[in-house]
């Protein structure tokens, strides 16, 4: 494992599996995960949902970010997070990949008590291809991608963009 402060409370680590980079040939829906989290071991977590999306058929991990440690936002109270991003290919609409992200993150624990609470994984679609959508449930690009530290750090470390 790899730390590199960034100031500002920020941190840049490296892991196995982050940031990682795909062999494969991928041509279905390009999408970019955001991840987090700052309940139980973060990291061991991270490694755990790397190996859950390889698994996964209708899935194809492409590359990973490096892990970047900073401070809450929001509902300040609370240990920092750790966050990453996740370039994936995949065969699945964008309904369909929310709905499998929203059954891991309760695999994983996830409870939703309040806006911007703890959690233990947070899985949010931040770019789906070009697609613009406005739903109930889903609007991508993710509204807040582009104002915060946790999504553009990660991403602007990966080659894919």
């Amino acid at each position: 494992m790899y730390s590199r402060n960034l100031g500002k409370g920020k941190r840049l680590i490296k892991r196995l599996y982050f940031p990682w980079r795909t062999q494969e040939v991928y041509v279905q829906n390009i999408v970019y995960l955001g991840i987090g989290g700052n309940m139980g071991d973060t990291l061991r977590l991270f490694d755990k949902l790397f190996w859950v999306l390889r698994r996964e058929r209708r899935v194809c991990i492409i590359e990973t970010s490096p892990i970047l440690k900073n401070p809450p936002f929001g509902f300040l109270e609370q240990s920092d997070f750790y966050n990453g991003v996740i370039a994936i290919s995949t065969s699945l609409e964008a309904k369909k990949l929310l709905r499998m992200l929203l059954s891991i993150e309760r695999r994983f624990g996830r409870k939703r008590s309040f806006k911007d609470a703890p959690r233990t994984l947070d899985i949010d679609m931040i770019f789906y291809n070009n697609l613009t959508m406005h739903s109930t449930f889903l609007t991508l690009p993710h509204p807040h991608w582009h104002t915060r530290a946790s999504v553009l750090i990660p991403l602007s470390l990966m080659k894919l963009q």
